[in-house]
């Protein structure tokens, strides 16, 4: 037995599933601060007719976001398990599935104006930003902003909010090329973070497990506690269990089987 191994593998499973590497995620993301700043959404070097990549997060059922499989077109435990909860009439399963549901969030290549040495990042943002960039592209007098010889910048204004700050907005009034120095648009469009790759794409029983720890961290730390007998507490019902005292591991496992 390889006893470095395990201990790599025991580490890895704790730290769920990461690496320590540390990595400087302000070289890769850009997140607008409150005030005013300027920015140029670039076209994507990974489709160059479209800027902007959706993509669905589970939050909450571990220490990290975790992508949805069904971004690439796998079956994912978690989605499953929402259709399940909402095949019943239980008033809680479908409150429990709308927080478990995957969430929307969607990434654009951006330059920030004044930040140029830093390249392109990722401005991630929701479907209310979406829809107004959106809205702006098919503007006629507006068009493809991403243009690099006549597109536009725009102005991204962050407010005070409750409980979030509020994020807007707006063309700048004159079109300008995205960079005067023709080296700086090759190297712009040529090196782009990919808003798939960054992120960790874990498989089937990995995100099956977060899900069931989420729901009962005491299954999983002392799973012979979960006897027949005395049934473990749940946070959920399912009218499709045929058994009132099955144990809720066995209860959860049915739904994949």
């Amino acid at each position: 037995m390889d006893i470095s191994a395990i201990k790599a593998k025991l580490e890895a499973l704790n730290t769920d599933g990461r690496t320590k590497e540390k990595i400087d995620y302000t070289k890769i993301y850009w997140k607008p601060t409150q005030g005013k700043q300027q920015i140029r959404i670039v076209p994507s070097m990974f489709d160059p007719t479209f800027p902007f990549k959706e993509l669905k997060f589970h939050y909450g059922i571990g220490k990290f976001p975790i992508l949805a499989l069904s971004n690439f077109g796998k079956q994912d435990p978690v989605e499953e398990f929402v259709k399940e909860l909402r095949k019943t009439s239980d008033k809680d399963n479908w409150s429990l599935s709308g927080k478990l549901s995957p969430k929307t969030r969607i990434f654009a290549p951006v330059i920030v104006r004044g930040e140029e040495e830093m390249g392109v990042r990722l401005w991630g943002f929701g479907v209310t930003i979406y829809k107004s960039l959106l809205a702006l592209a098919e503007d006629e007098d507006i068009g493809d902003y991403t243009d690099v010889i006549n597109g536009w910048d725009m102005v991204v204004e962050q407010q005070p909010g409750n409980p979030y700050p509020e994020t807007s907005v707006r063309i700048k009034p004159k079109q300008t090329p995205l960079s005067e120095d023709a080296t700086n648009v090759k190297m712009w469009l040529e090196n782009q973070p990919d808003p798939v790759a960054i992120n960790t794409e874990y498989d089937y029983d990995f995100v099956k497990k977060k899900l069931l720890e989420h729901l009962n961290p005491e299954a999983i730390a002392a799973p012979e506690a979960a006897a027949p007998t005395a049934p473990a507490k749940t946070d959920f019902t399912l009218e499709t269990a045929e058994k009132k005292d099955t144990a809720v591991v066995s209860k959860f496992d049915d739904l994949f089987n």
